[in-house]
């Protein structure tokens, strides 16, 4: 089969692969048919994530179809579609038992296209099934769900739950990227009365109004005015950081306030600093983490039911083959207004490239 390698940083390839099998009686080989690109895997390629070895298949987000199951799984099923979660959990550790997943001591957490091959190939092996695999609601598109897997999740748990959005509260997402746009989608359903998208680009502060954000600010003007103009000097409910700068973290301790939420979702290569000195007076809340994927089940009924607009997300889909060529894209925002990018999907629209 074909997979995407990482050979060391800067150095990668779409090329010839062993198959997968199953190596233990929990898990489940699944034949891919739609995955998507995470800025995580943009940091692998950079070298930023050194637990990866040169040879590891990339990816950790998939919809694909079950071909092959171990003796022990017993919530799929091969011809099942199913989506392929970022998050394994074995189900047994003490992580897992509080919906941790995240955290699993057991062989789980964050493994594929990270500790072992990944989801951006034709096949995929995923360890402990039951727990890592979800069936998919009838209708629902592949290319919608793949969204799922990983950024929708990430944006509600460790960003909206997190920040604690309540009706009536201003929450300030800080990065209009896929994270940042999927929090202000899912902050939504908590009814606050003002959602304001901070970011340096044009096009994704547009994209942020598109999918529900009441007022938008350049990165570079002072927003932290204009959330002290939107609540009368107080500062946000609830801040999410979907960047992962130290410039932004510390924008984003100055717009809460006292009381309030600071949500980190980011992830950093650098070191910030926490202004102590300012913030240990303002009961402030500073919460961290990697996504549980606890949420994925209730994200899927409401995608089903048309109440997540993942596919306003998606701005290039490619075939399957084409990967490179997708990370190009991909890694090149910027410049070619990329949000998601997806590849493959639904039979007819395996060959299709949209342009954002």
């Amino acid at each position: 089969m074909k997979g995407f390698v990482f050979h060391g940083p800067g150095q990668s390839s779409w090329e010839d692969v062993p198959d997968p099998g199953l190596k233990d009686p929990t898990d489940a080989i699944v034949r891919v048919d739609a995955v998507t690109i995470c800025g995580t895997d943009l940091h692998i390629l950079k070298g930023d994530v050194p637990e990866v070895h040169p040879g590891t298949v990339l990816g950790h987000e998939a919809v694909g179809e079950v071909v092959e199951t171990g003796a022990d799984v017993r919530t799929v099923r091969p011809g099942d579609r199913v989506l392929v979660s970022c998050i394994t959990a074995c189900g047994r550790c003490s992580y897992c038992r509080r919906a941790m997943y995240g955290q699993c001591r057991g062989g789980g957490g964050w493994i594929l296209g990270h500790l072992i091959d990944g989801t951006q190939a034709e096949y995929v092996r995923v360890p402990h099934a039951d727990l890592s695999v979800h069936a998919l609601p009838g209708g629902l598109d592949g290319k919608d769900a793949v969204l799922l897997a990983d950024i929708f999740p990430t944006a509600y748990e460790v960003g909206v739950l997190n920040a604690r959005v309540r009706p009536g509260d201003t929450a300030v997402v800080v990065g209009a990227g896929p994270i940042g746009l999927a929090a202000i989608v899912t902050a939504r359903l908590f009814g606050p009365e003002k959602i304001v998208a901070v970011d340096l680009a044009t096009a994704r502060l547009e994209a942020a109004r598109h999918l529900g954000a009441d007022a938008v600010a350049d990165a570079r003007e002072a927003p932290e005015q204009l959330i002290a103009d939107l609540t009368d000097g107080l500062g946000a409910d609830a801040v999410i950081e979907a960047v992962g700068t130290p410039e932004t973290f510390e924008m984003c301790t100055r717009m809460v306030r006292p009381g309030g939420h600071v949500a980190n979702v980011g992830v950093h290569g650098a070191p910030a600093t926490l202004h102590l000195e300012d913030l240990w007076i303002k009961n402030i809340t500073l919460t961290t983490g990697l996504v549980d994927t606890h949420s994925t089940p209730t994200l899927l009924r409401m995608a089903a039911a048309g109440r997540l607009p993942t596919a306003d997300l998606v701005t290039h889909v490619f075939p399957l083959d084409r990967m490179e060529e997708a990370y190009e894209v991909f890694g090149r925002a910027a410049d070619t207004g990329a949000l998601k990018v997806v590849l493959g999907g639904e039979p007819h629209d395996m060959v299709a490239v949209r342009a954002g």
